[in-house]
């Protein structure tokens, strides 16, 4: 009798452990004041599950408290969220996102940067890339390259540039930050032919993609020049990982 009485303890602990850790579906919805959002991705790295965004912005995906939620898309901002018990407890979970940002693109992306004077240091300057001219030539036309890192930017100055668009909001954590400057700096540094030839990846997923490297702690160890093919290597093992994310239907 008694070890009856334990062994239904037990099986009844089990039970509300499993409750307390299987996921549910969480009905949610992402929102913009200016735009409807209707259309980008959602993953949970936790749950290898990723799902689409549809009509006014709403998704529905398994998930925890503590899973982390990626959400990506071609008009907005990446944005990486650690759910907790409240957010699963919503009716309907709201995230706001930002559209993406212009001035972002022109400091990150632009090879052509402009400068209007030499007021306020020579930051600047070192940052602009030159062109070949009949002169001269910024390249090395000896040693064989494949191109596939033509120019190396920095990161830590990419980090600071965009901790500064981004300081305005002071619930930014600096992680946020460096996952959103690793995602411009592997946008930066590779060409566009890399991630949909090479990675097979579509457009829209791209900034998926280099979200869920980014929450990866091995990507910030590779962000020099110098360590383009450890990069390389660590892109396409990640991508393998990612190929086998199972998408999730409404």
């Amino acid at each position: 009798m008694k070890n009856s009485l334990k062994i239904l303890v037990v099986c009844l602990f089990c039970q509300i452990m499993m409750g307390q850790n299987s996921r549910k579906p969480l009905h949610g919805q992402v929102i913009n004041k200016s735009l409807a959002i209707e259309s980008g991705y959602v993953m949970n790295v936790n749950a290898n599950v990723r799902t689409f965004i549809g009509l006014n912005g709403l998704f529905d995906i398994m998930a925890r408290p503590k899973d982390t939620l990626l959400f990506t898309g071609l008009a907005f901002q990446a944005k990486k969220i650690v759910l907790t018990e409240k957010d699963c407890a919503e009716k309907l979970f709201s995230v706001p996102l930002d559209l993406v940002n212009i001035e972002l693109k022109e400091v990150l992306v632009h090879k052509e940067l402009k400068v209007k004077s030499l007021q306020g240091g020579s930051q600047s300057i070192t940052d602009m890339q030159f062109e070949d001219d009949k002169l001269s030539s910024p390249e090395n036309k000896v040693m064989y390259s494949d191109q596939t890192i033509k120019y190396g930017m920095d990161f830590v100055r990419i980090f600071k540039d965009v901790k500064k668009l981004l300081r305005k909001d002071e619930q930014v954590q600096e992680e946020v930050i460096s996952d959103i400057a690793f995602v411009e700096y592997a946008k930066d540094n590779f060409t566009p032919d890399f991630y949909t030839k090479t990675l097979s990846l579509k457009p829209d997923e791209i900034d998926l993609f280099l979200m869920y490297c980014s929450n990866d702690s091995e990507s910030k160890k590779h962000l020099k020049p110098e360590d383009k093919f450890e990069l390389i290597d660590f892109m396409i093992n990640k991508n393998k990982e990612f190929k086998k994310i199972e998408m999730s239907q409404k």
